[in-house]
């Protein structure tokens, strides 16, 4: 079984600077409270082929995590898959940015999960658990763009 769950947000900032904030992966757990820590694992500034690894903690479980950006178009698409061989994993997701007239960014967030082995029986909890939070992580995405 796999699913995807999304969410979207309005932020009071321009597509560059909310783009810039989004593309560096380590500002993760300024809106991600699952993600424990993470690093950039290849040098430069993140491109196709950035790699970041993180410790993330979901129901009580703490996994580690590899993800390759696929796809990155300054300043409105960023693209990535899971690298890590987890129960449940993300075989994509991505931001979507678009300018307002006004200056402001709407962006859209989106993971596709897929669960391997036992995972298949688990994934549909997390999707279900990650759809009922996705306004709420969205407006968090919001909350950390606009304090930074």
């Amino acid at each position: 079984m796999s699913g995807q769950f999304e969410g979207r947000t309005e932020i009071d900032r321009p597509i560059e600077e909310v783009f810039a904030f989004l593309a560096d992966g380590e500002n993760d757990p300024k809106f991600s409270p699952r993600v424990q820590e993470i690093a950039k694992r290849t040098d430069g500034p993140t491109a196709v082929g950035t790699v970041y690894a993180s410790t993330v903690k979901d129901a009580g479980m703490k996994s580690t995590r590899e993800f390759r950006i696929t796809e990155f178009v300054s300043p409105t698409r960023i693209r990535w898959t899971e690298l890590s061989k987890n129960m449940v994993t993300v075989t994509e997701g991505g931001y979507d940015l678009e300018a307002t007239p006004e200056g402001k960014t709407r962006v859209r967030i989106f993971n596709h999960l897929e669960g391997h082995g036992i995972g298949k029986l688990v994934v549909g909890f997390a999707l279900s658990a990650a759809r009922k939070d996705a306004d709420d992580f969205a407006g968090r995405i919001k909350a950390a763009v606009e304090a930074s």
